[in-house]
């Protein structure tokens, strides 16, 4: 089976009001930040920076060194304060469709080629969320990728789904609702299938039937490829 994304997203307008809330904390972190940029940063994130800052420019640097430290300061807070505050840090960034951004029908980007063009479409939001989360020390039992069917908008989308046990309702992140909810309150949503690093699921039921691995999904794959090697997509 080869399941593919379709590009259509949630309308860029409703991701662009929520943002606007969040763009002047994502400003002033850049200001205290900018006058010392490298300073306490790892050798691999001081590398991750330069390699931004080579593709997409200072700003974009200074953007992945604000990541870097928000996450050190996230690093020990309880699970649902790091949802939360990746979740709103994630949501800052601006909306914008993969033909305009990168000129490819569909595209997954990494988090660094998302905080690097200051944009992307849901499935971006989604990821770097995911990846966050991950590294903050979440199980990647508790967390899936959800493709949904936006109802009211009659498009397709992607939102993040955290479980806190198996049998929990999850809760969801998104970048068109920056509240977080649970599943159950989100009625403007219909599930089509979910995946994590490992597995994929069909959502034929409550809890979803699993179908395989994740590994069956083309622009998963390649994302992962892209994120392992450091390699950066230049934007259009």
């Amino acid at each position: 089976m080869h399941l593919k994304s379709n590009s259509g997203c949630a309308v860029k307008r409703l991701c662009t009001k929520y943002a606007k809330g969040f763009q002047l904390t994502l400003l002033l972190s850049l200001l205290m930040f900018g006058s010392t940029a490298s300073q306490a940063l790892n050798s691999r994130e001081q590398r991750l920076v330069e390699t931004v800052t080579r593709i997409y420019g200072d700003r974009a640097g200074l953007r992945v060194t604000t990541w870097r430290k928000e996450m050190a300061l996230y690093h020990g807070l309880p699970e649902h304060k790091q949802l939360a505050k990746v979740n709103q840090f994630f949501n800052q960034l601006n909306f914008v469709n993969d033909d305009k951004l990168w000129g490819k029908n569909d595209y997954w980007a990494t988090p660094l080629e998302f905080l690097g063009s200051n944009a992307g479409d849901c499935e971006d939001f989604t990821i770097a969320k995911y990846f966050s989360l991950l590294e903050l020390g979440v199980s990647d039992k508790k967390l899936r990728l959800v493709y949904v069917k936006a109802i009211t908008l009659n498009q397709f989308h992607m939102v993040l789904a955290y479980y806190s046990s198996p049998s929990a309702e999850p809760l969801i992140l998104d970048n068109i609702n920056p509240e977080i909810t649970t599943a159950s309150k989100r009625r403007d949503l219909l599930p089509i299938y979910s995946f994590n690093g490992k597995n994929l699921w069909l959502m034929k039921s409550q809890n979803g039937q699993l179908a395989g691995k994740s590994s069956r999904l083309s622009l998963w794959n390649d994302l992962r490829a892209r994120e392992k090697s450091l390699q950066l997509c230049k934007l259009r």
